[in-house]
């Protein structure tokens, strides 16, 4: 049975109400991202936060693996702790599709209150889902739906969510691109925040590190058909001397290779896992083989940490995400 749009939009009133009044009901807030966190997650941790901040609640803002270096320019950055510590009156998680992806952030609070997210494969691990799938990013629901919740998008916030809505559109070219992310973000702009320098940040500064790291996947860029690959081992980030954990967005750059219709990336971490990435152009929907791999997002960018060699994993994914082609699994 098909709701009727009527239907639809009171439920979504009712929860809007849900959020806003356990926020109105709640002194110490906290707020916890994915690992490796990329534009969106940081710039809804900060967007939210900040804005909590401002009516005057306590608020704690969580990312198990800290801040980028690319997004540390953002205003409360600074204030990013990795560990969450004492009690809480509300725990909320944001653009994340599996609890399991906060790591062990949440080990001592329970269900989250709220799930804020916009990936497809959300698994709805919360007591409030509010996850929109048509959004281009959690920082655009954010945009939205803050005055909704009777808080205010101050130029720091602003900054923040654009910085969030920027990143996960690839700077507003992605597919699923529409004509109302542009309005809110001339909203955030006449907020406050500075679109061109929050796009130089985000999408074209690099560190001398990250380019090295960068220097090392190309230089074994590989293929097969149409699916282009390029891998990032434990060596090369320490001979590189880059920091992070994360592939230092070269996956977007292979992204751009013109006839390849699935790009991956594979990063060796630390502790027995390969993290893999995956993008696909328009038509191709990737995310069935991240979820297929424990992992999730959307139909053209997608991820997943699989246990194992880097070598075996790789050999395995990539044998698995041919069949999507073999298939034709399109959106």
């Amino acid at each position: 049975m098909r709701l009727k749009a009527t239907t639809i939009n009171r439920m979504a009133e009712i929860i809007h109400e849900q959020i806003r009044r356990k926020i109105q009901a709640s002194r110490r807030i906290l707020l916890v991202t994915h690992l490796r966190p990329d534009g969106d997650a940081v710039g809804s941790l900060l967007g939210l936060g900040l804005a909590l901040r401002y009516v005057g609640k306590v608020v704690q803002m969580v990312s198990p693996d800290g801040v980028p270096s690319s997004y540390r320019h953002l205003p409360g950055s600074q204030d990013v702790i990795q560990q969450p510590d004492g009690e809480v009156d509300m725990v909320i998680v944001l653009d994340c599709s599996d609890i399991q992806r906060v790591g062990n952030a949440l080990t001592d609070y329970g269900d989250p209150d709220l799930n804020l997210d916009h990936h497809i494969t959300n698994l709805n691990f919360a007591k409030i889902n509010l996850v929109e799938t048509k959004a281009v990013a959690t920082a655009e629901m954010l945009a939205q739906y803050l005055p909704a919740w009777e808080l205010s998008i101050t130029p720091d916030v602003a900054a923040a969510l654009l910085t969030g809505m920027i990143t996960d559109t690839l700077g507003f070219r992605t597919s699923n691109m529409t004509p109302k992310v542009l309005r809110l973000a001339a909203d955030l702009m006449e907020a406050g925040a500075e679109l061109s320098y929050l796009y130089l940040r985000a999408l074209v500064q690099r560190s001398f590190e990250a380019m090295r790291f960068w220097g090392s996947g190309l230089s074994r860029l590989e293929r097969e058909g149409q699916i282009v690959w390029a891998t990032l081992s434990i060596a090369d980030r320490q001979s590189a001397g880059y920091p992070g954990r994360d592939d230092a967005d070269l996956i977007n750059a292979l992204s751009a290779i013109s006839d390849a219709a699935i790009s991956i990336i594979f990063v060796e971490q630390p502790n027995g896992k390969v993290k893999v990435s995956w993008r696909a152009q328009p038509g191709v929907d990737v995310s069935s083989i991240a979820l297929k791999f424990g992992g999730g997002g959307h139909a053209s960018a997608s991820g997943a940490e699989v246990k194992g060699d880097l070598d075996e994993v790789r050999e395995h994914v990539i044998r698995e995400t041919g069949k999507i082609l073999e298939e034709k699994v399109i959106v």
